[in-house]
């Protein structure tokens, strides 16, 4: 009798420690923290070698990624009138926030690629804690509305 009391607290630890294990959340939705952040435009002239006027990105779409290890996104949010952007009810974990951006000469990136006239500009952030609010670099975008 004596060692059946033994294995089952024995199993009945194993189980709730194989489950506490499979329930682990990664980077992505349910959690209490959220990231904000602003989308600025740089509009420069039509050869994209001066800029021209800085002003918020309005309804501009912005992107996230959980966590570091796959380049699909996961959510989308549209800037409001200031530019500014929020993910809310996120995990602890790492996140990629990008909006894409005109560089079709590479003068702000050093590459050219005319296949490609729209390119992604990242910034990342982590979020560390449950409960946490984050405020993202800012995510620069160039167009030139000439």
């Amino acid at each position: 009798m004596k060692g059946n009391k033994y294995n089952y607290w024995l199993i009945s630890g194993l189980i709730l420690m194989a489950s506490g294990y499979g329930c682990k959340k990664d980077a992505g939705e349910g959690g209490t923290s959220s990231i904000t952040g602003k989308v600025v435009v740089h509009d420069f002239d039509a050869s994209f070698q001066a800029i021209q006027d800085v002003y918020p990105a309005v309804d501009e779409r912005v992107y996230i990624i959980y966590g570091a290890d796959h380049a699909t996104y996961d959510d989308d949010f549209r800037t409001s009138y200031d530019g500014s952007f929020s993910f809310k009810h996120l995990q602890k974990g790492k996140y990629k926030i990008f909006a894409y951006s005109k560089d079709s000469t590479g003068a702000y990136n050093g590459t050219v690629n005319s296949a490609l006239p729209d390119i992604p500009k990242f910034v990342e952030v982590e979020i560390t804690k449950n409960g946490q609010d984050v405020v993202a670099p800012d995510i620069v975008i160039l167009d030139n509305n000439q």
